[in-house]
């Protein structure tokens, strides 16, 4: 009857790992992660090569760093795909310790590589961004809080929880990067808000959102500056936004060729934040909608296999993860065509960057960890629990 309802099947003691793994995950979502990572590449062999070029380095050379990272990627994808959900747990806390620890010392050791935001610590071959995998620790520590405050006698995960968010938007904030700071936010609010937050604290958290973002853009010149970019009714045809705008309308419906886009040549982050600019030109949108198709699928598809845990922590901590990885890929297109001020964020598995696809990976692999089809018990569990 379980099996009937939940759609989940036992797992069998004597079964081995791999094929256990192979039988439980989320096979639809692995997929679309994949297939991410392969456009990813494919795009990169367009957008990298003019950077590659100016920088006097072998023509490849950026492609072949992200297949490497990518290696990586896959690595804790599969792996962390396999843990169980306590051991997704004890991850995430070691994780976002370290990342946290990290991103205290940024203001001390770390760089900015020019872009007016210390978000780097910089090794010479390679840079290490500690936000890209702080979030997905700090998104299953918030969910085990909150998901401890049901507990009869457990602790105030709620309050916890949100001096916690609070500490870490602080920090974010004054590097700043006000980007990965409203990410951040959003996650605790929807976790907050699937376990139960009343409407009042959320309208309060809103309105100390409101405020902080006012403040922000009088004291932030770096803020103020995207904001005003951003409101402005003449876009720069010079500017960053304004060779995006030009490429996505250029691309149309099935875009200009297999190499004969030009934004790559003009714009400096083509291979980064506005990967989806490139896209948008060489193959225009129909490759768009399908980048959008294959992010649909993961987060919905993850969402859905959800409803039907049972487990609070479960439920909480795959919700974070699913809605902050969807809001990220959502956020960088929405940059791109203008919806968004500009934020300097990836786009996942399809954006170059060493941190931004490891971290990707591990947050996936936490994912498909915490939705593999799993037994739920009696359906009288249920009842038995609330007496």
């Amino acid at each position: 009857m379980t099996e009937m309802v939940y759609g989940s099947m036992p797992s069998r003691t004597s079964e081995p790992v791999i094929p256990r793994w192979w039988r439980t995950i989320d096979r639809w979502s692995l997929t679309a992660v994949m297939m991410l990572f392969g456009i990813g590449l494919l795009l990169g062999l367009a957008a990298s090569v003019p950077l590659a070029e100016r920088n006097g380095l072998p023509s490849f050379y950026y492609v072949q760093r992200q297949a490497f990272f990518g290696g990586f990627a896959l690595l804790a994808i599969i792996t962390v795909s396999m843990m169980t959900p306590d051991m997704v747990r004890r991850l995430a806390v070691v994780g976002f310790a370290f990342s946290f620890l990290a991103l205290i010392a940024l203001p001390i050791f770390g760089t900015d590589f020019g872009k007016g935001a210390v978000r780097w610590f910089s090794f010479g071959f390679v840079s290490v961004q500690p936000s890209e995998f702080l979030k997905p620790g700090f998104m299953v520590v918030i969910a085990w809080l909150m998901a401890s405050s049901q507990d009869l006698n457990g602790p105030p995960g709620k309050l916890m929880s949100f001096g916690l968010v609070v500490t870490v938007v602080l920090f974010l904030a004054f590097q700043p990067d006000f980007g990965q700071a409203m990410l951040v936010l959003f996650g605790w609010g929807v976790i907050y808000f699937v376990s139960g937050a009343p409407m009042v604290l959320i309208v309060s958290v809103l309105a100390l959102t409101s405020v902080g973002g006012v403040t922000a853009y009088n004291t932030s010149e770096h803020f103020a500056r995207r904001i005003d970019g951003f409101l402005s009714s003449d876009v720069d045809p010079r500017s960053q936004m304004g060779y995006a705008t030009s490429a996505i309308q250029e691309g149309g419906f099935f875009g200009v060729g297999v190499g004969e886009g030009q934004v790559k040549w003009t714009l400096p982050d083509a291979h980064t934040d506005f990967i989806i600019a490139v896209a948008a030109e060489e193959y225009g949108l129909v490759l768009v909608l399908a980048i959008i198709a294959l992010y649909t699928t993961v987060v919905v598809r993850s969402l859905f296999r959800l409803t039907r845990e049972r487990d609070p922590f479960i439920r909480l901590a795959g919700t974070g993860l699913a809605c902050v990885f969807g809001v990220q890929a959502m956020i960088n297109m929405g940059v791109a065509v203008r919806l968004l001020p500009a934020k300097g964020m990836t786009l996942p598995f399809v954006s170059y960057g060493g941190s931004s696809v490891i971290a990707a990976g591990i947050t996936v692999g936490m994912l498909l960890a915490l939705t593999r089809a799993r037994p739920q018990g009696q359906m009288s569990d249920i009842f038995r629990r609330g007496r």
